[in-house]
Parts: structure tokens; sequence; C-alpha cells
């Protein structure tokens, strides 16, 4: 609010975190001013870990937001979907003077628009090489991926595990399940600078996914571009990025583990994630700005 200039600019571009109805009310001067509101995620489809407070405030201010938006883009048609899903749905719940068509007046000025992926450059492969590069809290499922590495474990396959992505606070119970099991086939376990999780990425062959909530799936789709094969769940936006063979019942560790272990054997090679990078989406974002502009 008080860091904006007064002048007002020629356009805005938010995420969707912005309460962007009140700073809008706020500084009465950008209420002319385009703005391209981004959603990385949205709060419908983001599940709630047993610490948090359920509300519904943060789903409000994104509905105001999405209101007083002149465009509004979304990393993934999943991210879009279950936004305009959630919209449907807390609209049958509000009691009174409500418009029953809000999400098919938002979805008139929405499109879907990656974020642009800088690909990685594949590096010296190592076979057995396992990646896991996510943070270490519960939208990741982690538990999901050490039940699997244990069995993976307890069967002799042989195998390597690159253990990166940010920890919490407190220790990640799954990560020290995986280490006590796991200890001799740990190459590398630590949140790592740019520079060299470029070059585990660039190392590894399977990158291995188990998350409940996931809009994009950089992490995963940087791998990808690395040349390593992704195993993700079967759902959120990977369904609409990844063929079913890339794919497993979500949530299902014996049903990860037996895939990792084929692919131990013979994994598939990496598809092909052209539309998500950087040189194939640039022209699509300029374009968009360039109308915003106009």
């Amino acid at each position: 609010m008080d860091v904006l200039p007064k002048q007002a600019p020629d356009l805005i571009v938010a995420t969707s975190m912005v309460d962007l109805a009140t700073l809008r009310g706020l500084r009465p001067e950008l209420a002319r001013t385009p703005v391209l509101l981004y959603f990385h995620e949205n709060q419908f489809g983001y599940p709630v870990s047993r610490q948090q407070h359920a509300s519904i405030d943060p789903q409000m201010v994104q509905l105001y937001a999405a209101l007083s938006a002149t465009q509004m883009a979304f990393n993934s048609a999943w991210n879009r979907d279950s936004f305009l899903h959630g919209i449907r749905e807390l609209t049958r719940r509000l009691p009174d003077h409500c418009p029953s068509d809000l999400a098919e007046r938002l979805a008139a000025y929405s499109q879907v628009l990656p974020v642009p992926v800088r690909p990685i450059e594949a590096g010296e492969k190592q076979g057995d090489l396992i990646l896991w590069n996510h943070r270490w809290e519960y939208d990741k499922a982690p538990e999901t991926f050490a039940g699997a590495i244990e069995q993976l474990a307890d069967s002799g396959a042989a195998f390597r595990l690159a253990l990166l992505g940010a920890r919490p606070g407190t220790q990640a119970p799954a990560l020290e399940r995986i280490r006590r099991i796991a200890a001799d086939r740990i190459v590398i376990d630590e949140q790592v600078q740019r520079n060299e999780y470029r070059h585990w990425l660039g190392r590894a062959n399977i990158v291995v996914s188990t998350a409940i909530h996931e809009f994009q799936g950089i992490a995963i789709l940087e791998a990808v571009s690395a040349g390593a094969s992704p195993l993700v769940p079967d759902g959120l936006c990977y369904s609409a990025q990844y063929p079913d063979e890339y794919r497993y019942p979500a949530g299902d560790s014996n049903a990860l583990a037996q895939r990792l272990a084929n692919w131990l054997e013979q994994r598939p090679a990496p598809p092909d994630v052209t539309p998500y990078l950087e040189h194939h989406l640039r022209q699509a974002w300029l374009a968009l700005l360039q109308q915003l502009l106009d």
C-alpha cells in the first residue's frame, strides 16, 4: 500500500496471494489500471494440514481478487478447474444474495499459462539414482515415498538416493525413516544451492513425486528437462502432463515401490516437456502482457 508510486502504473501483475480488491480500494488511483492476476495455487485446491485453522477467509480473498482483476492466468488446467469448482461449491453454501454464475463470469477471462521452466542440462547419468526434490512437508506426502523406499530396500534392489528439497523447522519423520532404513544408499541429503541442485538433477535417472497438492509441479518438470523419468501420482496437474506409464495410483506405496523396482531394471525414456519450457512459452507471455497494455 505504501511503497507503490503515487502515479498509477500501466499494468499490474499480481499473484493470487495479493489482496487485490482491498489494495485497489485503498489506492483508488489503481482502480482503472489493468491487472493480470496470476494463480500459482488456489485456496480451494490446497490441502489443509492438522496445524492449520480452517477458515473461509483465504478463499474469499482470492474470490474478491479474481472479481477485481482484468485477466486471470493459471499455471495449469488443474489449478483453474479446481478454483472454478471451488467457487461453485462456495456459492452454493452462501446464504443469500449471491450471484449463481460467479464461476462462469470468472471463467470468461481465465486462461492457462504455465510458469516457464528454464531447462537443465543433462549430466552423466547414474542408472540407479532416484531423486526426491520437494519440500519435506505434509502436502508433498513424503511418508508415501518413505514407505516405497523401505519396500525397495527390503527387496534387495540396488539403488541410490539423492534427497534434496527444503526441510521444515522440525525434522520430517519421513526423512528420518529413510535415513534409518537406507543410510548406505544416500549420496546426498540436504537443501543445496541452485548450481548444485542442477548438478544432481542432471545425474538422476528417476525422479519421484508423492504429492497430494501440486498445481504445476515445476520440480518434476525441471528434473525431466534434465533427462530424468518421472514417477508421479495419478491426479492433480500430473494427469495432463504425463502419459499413463509415468503415473501410479496416488498414495499407494506398494504400487510406487513395484514401479521403481521395474524402472531400475528398465526405465521408459523421459517424456517431452517442451510445452512448459522457457523458449516455448515466452511468446505467449509477451502476447498476454501486450494485450493488457493495449
